[in-house]
């Protein structure tokens, strides 16, 4: 068995970063569900899981980075920057490296408008942040289909795991939605259950928590 060679090293670095960042992007993605209305999870103060998804969310984003450097870098395969932002437009596998690319376009759009999250009204950031749902799936289909790695094994299971766990929290926040809410108004309230929300430092109200 032939161990990681300076030849090897970017091919390595570059499936394993893709591996990580898939499990970074799930795990945001899980707090994105999971959070209630409030901001908190069970167990944890508000302070904590903002202070969780925000760390999640830049590790995400590092791994990411390393991830298509390495990838365009590695000589291998013949990617070429342009393919990094632009869907379809790699020579090496087109379709699949184009999901790759939406994925990372989303992301990217996700960075900036939590960057401009102050010049931007509530409704816009929270209609732009659905697409973090997408983003999500296009990096999971993307890393079944570029690469052989996750087609057996336990990076399979992993995968798998991943869309499992999302799933799970989906289906149970819309069980949670359904508590309590008369039939009609069950779909409204599952979505604005699962929708992003802003969050607020500890300690300030908006406007109308002000109002009793």
């Amino acid at each position: 068995m032939s161990g990681i060679t300076h030849s090897t090293a970017l091919w390595y670095a570059s499936r394993a970063t893709g591996v990580v960042s898939l499990l970074l992007l799930t795990g945001v993605t899980l707090l994105g569900v999971l959070v209630n209305r409030q901001g908190r999870l069970p167990g944890l103060p508000r302070f904590a899981v903002t202070g969780l998804h925000r760390n999640l969310s830049l590790l995400a984003v590092a791994f990411v980075a390393v991830h298509v450097v390495t990838a365009v870098l590695d000589p291998y395969v013949t990617i070429g920057l342009t393919a990094i932002v632009i869907p379809f437009s790699s020579p090496y596998k087109p379709l699949w490296l184009g999901v790759g690319a939406i994925s990372l376009d989303l992301v990217l759009a996700l960075i900036l408008t939590s960057l401009a999250r102050g010049r931007i009204s509530r409704r816009l950031w929270r209609a732009l942040h659905w697409l973090a749902y997408l983003a999500w799936g296009s990096a999971l289909l993307h890393s079944l289909t570029s690469s052989t790695d996750l087609h057996s094994g336990v990076l399979l299971y992993l995968a798998v795991g991943c869309a499992v766990a999302v799933a799970g929290a989906v289906i149970w926040r819309i069980a949670q939605a359904g508590r309590d809410v008369p039939v009609e108004e069950r779909a409204a309230a599952t979505l604005d259950m699962m929708a992003p929300r802003s969050v607020r430092p500890p300690g300030r109200r908006g406007p109308r928590e002000h109002i009793r």
